[in-house]
Order: C-alpha cells, then sequence, then structure tokens
C-alpha cells in the first residue's frame, strides 16, 4: 500500500455539523462540491498559508483526513500563482475518513494558531 500522509480540509463553523451523518461535501469557502468538481484539500505544510489567504479572521475547524478511507479519488494539482501542488477530492468526504475535527484558535496577531495542530515540519 502506498503509504499517503494526513489530509487537511478548513470548515467554517456553519458548513460543520459534528452531528451529521452524511458525507461533507462543501469544497471550499462558500462553494459546495457540485459547484467545484472537488473538494480542497491540505498537506500540513500548506494549512496556514491557505488559512491566511483564505480565511483570515473567520473562525475554522481542521479536519484531519485518514487518505487510506477515502473513497474518491485524490490528485494533486498545480494552483497557478503557487508553486506547490495541492491534493484535490474529487467527491465528498465520508465521515469514516475523518480523523479529527479541532477548531483553531487564533493567535494575538489574530492569525490562525496551528501549534499542536499539525505535525511538526521536518
Amino acid at each position: 500500500m502506498i503509504e499517503l500522509p494526513t489530509l487537511y480540509h478548513l470548515a467554517t463553523p456553519d458548513a460543520w455539523d459534528a452531528e451529521a451523518s452524511d458525507d461533507y461535501t462543501v469544497s471550499t469557502l462558500g462553494r459546495s462540491l457540485a459547484e467545484e468538481g472537488f473538494i480542497h484539500l491540505s498537506l500540513a505544510r500548506q494549512v496556514s498559508g491557505v488559512a491566511e489567504a483564505f480565511y483570515a479572521g473567520r473562525d475554522v475547524i481542521l479536519l484531519a483526513l485518514d487518505p487510506h478511507r477515502l473513497s474518491a479519488r485524490v490528485e494533486f494539482e498545480q494552483v497557478p500563482g503557487v508553486d506547490d501542488a495541492f491534493p484535490h477530492l474529487y467527491g465528498p468526504i465520508p465521515r469514516a475518513a475523518i480523523l479529527s475535527a479541532t477548531p483553531v484558535p487564533f493567535a494575538q496577531d489574530g492569525a490562525h494558531d496551528f501549534t499542536g495542530l499539525l505535525p511538526e515540519p521536518l
């Protein structure tokens, strides 16, 4: 089996329902899987940049995903203007693939504080 890293998705509290039993289908801020065609994911090293670029000042919940429990394909694709390929999930996130859903606090400077929520870089 290919070893894949934990994948991450940032959700807003209004989009995330911890009690729901159906698959999660929000792609990104204000866009659904049906509208976007895939769900935006990140590697650990990409999460804070995504939070800063798209979720600054917003409450977010960090979903940690087991890539081996995803039923749809994950493709790493280039994003225009960025030197890194991001994972995109071409289907919903099954609830069984969600390892954790953690509200992300803010640091004193107002940025999201992922301390202790993501693995330390090597």
